[in-house]
């Protein structure tokens, strides 16, 4: 394998941090000291990479001055950077002005990824939070947007822009990860799968954050039926998990965000089977309410944990199977 279970690059996401200061200052615009204060918190967790989440800061546009100040100020926290996350801007979004600007946006951010020595920029087909998901307790139990079933002009579309990101992640040694998420052309294994093999790069994979679908409130498949169809094309790792429940008398769902270990998704059994099917990207750990950093690190050390049962086991039946194989085409050769 690659990595070892100890120095598997697993990042703290960013989600938790608003891209506003108390003072009410952009974070975009705020002196590197107000960045250094965040990325010395995520590193006082036991972190040493961090997920560059651009709800909080968006690396793709500062200008290169502030860009290599950004650079300093990692190196400073002692923070690598396991991958850049595009949150909520859809290469498709229904307003074609926005959709332009979101495939701009998205390109410089891999650019800028390059700069930063990341080798991951991960991006979604999900779009800003509504209203109504502003509101809820939890925004997943409120819909959002949502991509036109059928449309294969959209579709087309979709494998063109994506494409276009691909082409110059990989111009630059990066991979492009296809976040999925529900209601959009990511949204199920299927379709997931579908628009990776349309847009046929091998540098462009999926992000199989099948957090973000167990914990809506309708009918969802297993998450084991969920991960098992993208496993092969899996190159990073957004981990999560939520507790589930479903009432039949009621017709009533109910989901609340869980540690990583706590929740409806065995991840010692999905990381195993990611691993036997060579997964060995970075990973991100995310939590949402409460103490989101403290539950990350949890869930980074319950990772590092599994990892190191289960590394030496994949490597055995790995070795076992190339043994096999070897002998195999020998008795042929002879």
């Amino acid at each position: 394998m690659s990595h070892t279970a100890q120095d598997w690059p697993i990042g703290a996401a960013l989600l938790q941090f608003p891209n506003t200061t108390r003072d009410g200052r952009s974070v975009q615009d705020a002196p590197a000291d107000s960045w250094k204060s965040v990325l010395d918190e995520v590193a006082a967790e036991g972190f040493d990479h961090v997920d560059l989440t651009d709800s909080w800061l968006r690396p793709g546009d500062l200008p290169p001055e502030r860009l290599a100040e950004l650079s300093r100020t990692l190196k400073e926290s002692g923070l690598g950077v396991s991958a850049i996350s595009v949150i909520r801007r859809s290469v498709i979004d229904p307003d074609p002005g926005t959709a332009t600007a979101n495939l701009d946006h998205l390109l410089r951010t891999i650019d800028a990824a390059a700069e930063l020595g990341t080798t991951v920029v991960c991006t979604g087909l999900h779009r800003p939070l509504t209203e109504n998901q502003r509101r809820a307790v939890w925004f997943w139990h409120e819909p959002g947007g949502a991509d036109p079933a059928g449309d294969e002009r959209t579709w087309a579309l979709a494998v063109a822009r994506l494409r276009t990101a691909g082409r110059r992640a990989a111009e630059l040694g990066l991979r492009l990860s296809l976040e999925m998420y529900e209601d959009t052309y990511l949204g199920t294994p299927e379709s997931a799968v579908r628009l990776v093999t349309d847009i046929g790069l091998p540098n462009v994979g999926i992000n199989p954050d099948i957090g973000n679908l167990v914990r809506l409130h309708r009918p969802t498949p297993h998450w084991e039926d969920l991960l098992r169809p993208v496993l092969p094309y899996i190159n990073y790792w957004h981990i999560k998990n939520y507790h589930r429940d479903f009432d039949p008398a009621t017709g009533a769902y109910f989901t609340v965000p869980a540690p990583a270990e706590g929740g409806v998704i065995d991840y010692r059994l999905a990381l195993e089977l990611a691993l036997e099917a060579g997964f060995d990207g970075p990973i991100c750990t995310e939590h949402y309410g409460g103490d989101g950093l403290g539950v990350s690190a949890r869930n980074r050390d319950y990772l590092r944990r599994v990892l190191a049962a289960k590394l030496p086991a994949v490597a055995a039946a790995r070795s076992v199977a190339e043994a096999d194989r070897a002998a195999v085409d020998g008795a042929g050769r002879s």
